[in-house]
């Protein structure tokens, strides 16, 4: 029975349909293929994005990289023209005090080159001594002026003057090299009526020494 129904379906096959309708089903999956040719073009876009991608890292770096501490309101130092002093706890006797600024700088008034000087300040106390920190800041200040070097050591020796009324105070300005010239300016104060004692202290100046740097020798 099987073998009659085969017979009769194999019967009723047109094969010039079959070959129709196996070409048409041919053309219907080139059709559906053709949008998947047409995406070819993809790789283009990944390789553009694969040479994008060294930016992307650089910016994902720059976002990772650790925030910097940011400018006080306050800065803990800054320079001033404002010189300090305290009381001079032993205004009994002359006794010296020496400061030596080995890094101080100040601008050339005409050429606007930077000028670098070691100062040493020498001085006794009459009833008030200079704060240290403020003097730091006070030569500070003069990082960003134009002074002739005979000017600023006499400036320096005059507000030291005028906030501490001292015994007695020298200033020793060696001035680094310009020109092939070195230029050393001494100044000095002294308090009107005051004398030195039998042994003067201002002896101790030659035990003390100072870095002379560059002006070693100079015999100042």
């Amino acid at each position: 029975m099987a073998t009659a129904r085969s017979k009769k379906i194999s019967q009723n096959i047109n094969p010039e349909k079959a070959i129709a309708e196996l070409t048409a089903s041919v053309n219907q999956a080139a059709t559906a293929s053709a949008p998947a040719a047409s995406a070819a073009p993809a790789p283009a876009a990944s390789a553009t994005r694969t040479r994008r991608a060294p930016a992307a890292t650089a910016a994902a770096k720059a976002k990772a990289a650790p925030a910097q501490r940011a400018k006080p309101v306050n800065p803990p130092s800054e320079p001033s023209k404002d010189l300090l002093a305290f009381p001079n706890p032993n205004p009994e006797r002359d006794y010296l005090i020496q400061f030596q600024i080995p890094e101080f700088t100040c601008h050339c008034p005409l050429t606007g080159q930077p000028d670098f000087a070691h100062f040493i300040i020498d001085m006794i106390a009459d009833q008030h001594c200079v704060e240290l920190k403020s003097l730091k800041m006070y030569m500070w200040s003069f990082r960003n002026e134009g002074a002739f070097h005979e000017k600023v050591t006499n400036d320096i020796l005059g507000k030291i003057v005028e906030t501490t009324d001292p015994r007695f105070v020298r200033i020793t300005a060696r001035w680094y090299v310009r020109g092939g010239i070195y230029t050393n300016v001494v100044a000095q104060h002294r308090k009107k009526g005051w004398k030195p004692g039998k042994m003067d202290v201002l002896d101790a100046t030659a035990s003390l020494g100072s870095e002379k740097g560059l002006l070693a020798g100079s015999g100042l």
